[in-house]
C-alpha cells in the first residue's frame, strides 16, 4: 500500500507562478486571437475573399496567422477601433437626441421654425397661435 502524503512542498511556489504564467499567458493568446478575427470581420477595405483568407489562415496557422496580421495590418487595427467607436458613439447620440427631442430644447427650435414660417408669410397669424399652443401643452 502506498502511503504517500502529498504536502504542498510537492508543488513549490516556482511551479505555482509558472502555472499561473501560462495561463495569464493562455487567456492572453484568447484574447489577442478574439480581437483580431474581430478586426478581420468590421473592417470594410478589405472584400470577403480576402477575408476568408485571413481567416483560414489565422485559425489554421493561429501563431504563424495571428504574428503575420499583426505584422502587416497591426498599424490599421487602432484607427479602425477608434473609428468604429466614433461611429457607435454617434449612433448613440442620435438616438438620444432623437428620443429627447421632445424635450425643451426640442419645443424651443419648433417655436423658431414657426416663426420663421409666420414671417416668411407661410402661416397666418391664427395658424401660429394654434400650432404654438400645441407646442407648449
Amino acid at each position: 500500500m502506498n502511503d504517500t502524503v502529498y504536502l504542498a512542498y510537492d508543488y513549490p511556489v516556482l511551479g505555482a507562478f509558472l502555472t499561473a504564467l501560462w495561463v495569464f499567458l493562455w487567456v492572453l493568446w484568447i484574447f489577442l486571437l478574439f480581437r483580431i478575427v474581430a478586426d478581420l470581420l468590421r473592417d470594410d477595405t478589405l472584400g470577403g475573399w480576402a477575408k476568408a483568407g485571413w481567416l483560414v489562415f489565422v485559425l489554421v496557422l493561429p501563431f504563424l496567422g495571428v504574428f503575420v496580421y499583426v505584422c502587416v495590418r497591426g498599424a490599421g487595427m487602432g484607427r479602425r477601433e477608434a473609428h468604429h467607436s466614433k461611429a457607435h458613439q454617434q449612433e448613440i447620440d442620435e438616438y438620444i437626441r432623437k428620443t429627447a427631442g421632445s424635450g425643451s430644447g426640442g419645443s424651443a427650435d419648433e417655436l423658431a421654425k414657426l416663426a420663421e414660417m409666420k414671417s416668411s408669410g407661410h402661416l397666418t397669424e391664427e395658424e401660429f397661435q394654434r400650432a404654438k399652443q400645441k407646442i407648449l401643452s
